[in-house]
């Protein structure tokens, strides 16, 4: 049986309510005050620091007041509130400073320079692996079929080529729609004074090559790079007496078939590897996604980019404290920057620390950019611009 209350009771318990949501009114307009005049304060204390050449973030003095407002509080639940509550007001009183000091000019340039286009006709290219990769060909691509350009069996012997000037741009892949990042590629951007300045998509259409003349019947060892078999997993469950075996690269797998003569093997590889080194195609698009991209990345060993870049890749460390990755995001809100990828990577010999690389829409000369970045350059461990392109 239910349970109603009388009319003049509930009536009672509506005013009462109607009560306390105007006494929160009244407290939430003097907070919007105190927010206001807090950050008026703020902005003297930025114009101050601007004079002076101090830094926005200090570090201790935000502990102790974090320290100080939550030993004001009557219990742990409220404490941990109010922590975090002054952490977000402390975290807008940073970035309205960033933002002032972008504004003053106090900010210091970014060590990189715009140039109108990349200087592509004379240069050197470096590729990993061999003519008929797919390396190769966004490198044809991105530079046009007259490019001087030369290959490298692994992805570190393309960065140091271009670290030490033997080549004047690296055509590398970063990342595959199916199969995710080149997680190696990441640590050697961190690990190398490179720069990304450009970036080609390839749709990727793995074939089947093989021997002029060879069946399918006839197959009985397939080479591959490892995520190109696991791309044509369901063509190759088809084919269950079929050997795989992995290779560093497809074209490296196309030309051991062509140099071997064996008529049992068959090698995962592009149409261009076929015409390269004299294959027939057994069997187009066995890859059994269509829309199969790879996002290829150009590199080089100076700080420039295009002045009509678009993106940006950065990466940095975090302190391993709660809500530290958060704070360190909002800097893209506040700025209003859209962040379109985020991947991490564990940090070695730093165990459950790890590393974290962000890409976002911008352009290194924006104001918004140079604040978000200032920000996260001071919050922020090891925070290195990969590119802008």
């Amino acid at each position: 049986m239910m349970n109603f209350l009388p009319s003049d009771l509930k009536g009672h318990r509506d005013m009462d309510l109607l009560e306390l949501r105007g006494q929160l009114d009244e407290i939430d307009a003097k907070i919007v005050e105190l927010y206001e005049r807090r950050m008026e304060i703020c902005g003297r204390v930025a114009d101050y620091k601007i004079e002076t050449g101090k830094k926005v973030f200090d570090k201790e003095r935000e502990e102790e007041k974090l320290k100080t407002v939550r030993s004001l509080t009557h219990n742990a639940f409220n404490a941990h509130g109010v922590q975090e509550l002054f952490e977000q007001i402390m975290s807008m009183s940073r970035k309205m400073q960033y933002a002032k000091l972008v504004e003053a000019g106090a900010l210091g340039r970014l060590p990189f320079i715009g140039v109108d286009e990349l200087e592509t006709g004379k240069a050197r290219v470096v590729f990993q692996g061999a003519e008929g990769a797919y390396s190769h060909m966004a490198m044809l691509r991105y530079f046009g079929e007259q490019v001087n350009s030369f290959h490298v069996d692994t992805f570190r012997e393309a960065m140091t080529s271009i670290e030490e000037g033997g080549a004047d741009f690296a055509v590398l892949p970063i990342e595959n729609s199916t199969a995710g990042t080149v997680s190696e590629i990441y640590d050697l951007l961190v690990e190398f004074e490179n720069y990304i300045v450009g970036e080609q998509i390839l749709k990727i259409e793995h074939c089947l090559l093989g021997l002029p003349g060879t069946e399918i019947s006839q197959i009985r060892t397939v080479y591959a790079h490892p995520q190109s078999l696991m791309q044509s997993a369901r063509y190759l469950g088809a084919h269950e007496d079929w050997k795989q075996i992995s290779l560093k690269n497809n074209a490296f797998a196309a030309r051991k078939v062509s140099g071997e003569g064996d008529r049992t093997q068959a090698a995962i590889a592009s149409e261009q590897a076929a015409k390269i080194y004299g294959l027939d195609i057994l069997e187009r698009g066995i890859n059994q996604s269509e829309t199969n991209s790879t996002r290829f990345i150009i590199v080089t060993n100076q700080k420039i980019f295009r002045k009509d870049a678009g993106k940006i890749s950065i990466c940095l460390e975090v302190p391993h404290e709660s809500g530290s990755l958060y704070h360190m995001l909002s800097h893209f809100i506040y700025n209003n920057l859209s962040m379109t990828k985020i991947e991490s990577r564990p940090i070695e010999d730093r165990n459950w620390e790890y590393r974290f690389f962000i890409d976002f829409e911008g352009n290194l000369a924006d104001s918004a950019v140079k604040n978000a970045l200032r920000g996260l350059r001071d919050e922020a461990r090891n925070m290195k611009i990969l590119g802008n392109y």
